[in-house]
């Protein structure tokens, strides 16, 4: 994924957590997972990659902010009994809607919360259906 020179040889990133690693080892000494075919390959779909390629061609996952998934079943539910607060999208990393849905609660002093609710309500059936399945960096959720 990512290689870095360093004085007198280079490190690599692991593709599972990100953490930097010798490039002659065999696993990650952070997360345990076996480096395998090396780092150049898309942790999402397995598709070979350049060594400093920033996206995969085959899926479109941003290599650089691949991170830890987030729940599919945690977001749906945080949409449906919380959507009125904008939870599921601050969870989900879309910070901008989550601020709206909270502010048409909070500045209309629950007067409108209903609006937010049902947003909330809609958006969290179509994440745990599966309409909505990635989060605001474009990593897959897990169910």
């Amino acid at each position: 994924m990512l290689n870095k020179v360093k004085a007198g040889g280079s490190i690599m990133y692991c593709r599972n957590c990100g953490s930097i690693m010798n490039d002659q080892a065999a696993i990650c000494v952070t997360c345990g997972v076996p480096v395998g075919k090396g780092n150049n390959y898309c942790p999402m779909c397995g598709e070979a990659t350049e060594s400093m390629a920033l996206v995969c061609m085959k899926c479109g996952v941003n290599l650089n902010s691949y991170g830890e998934q987030k729940s599919k079943l945690a977001a749906g539910l945080f949409g449906i009994f919380l959507g009125m607060f904008g939870v599921h999208r601050f969870y989900l990393g879309n910070i901008g809607i989550g601020v709206a849905q909270l502010l048409i609660t909070v500045l209309t002093c629950f007067l409108l919360s209903w609006v937010s609710a049902i947003w909330g309500l809609i958006e969290g059936i179509l994440i745990l259906s599966g309409s909505i399945n990635r989060d605001a960096k474009g990593v897959p959720l897990r169910d």
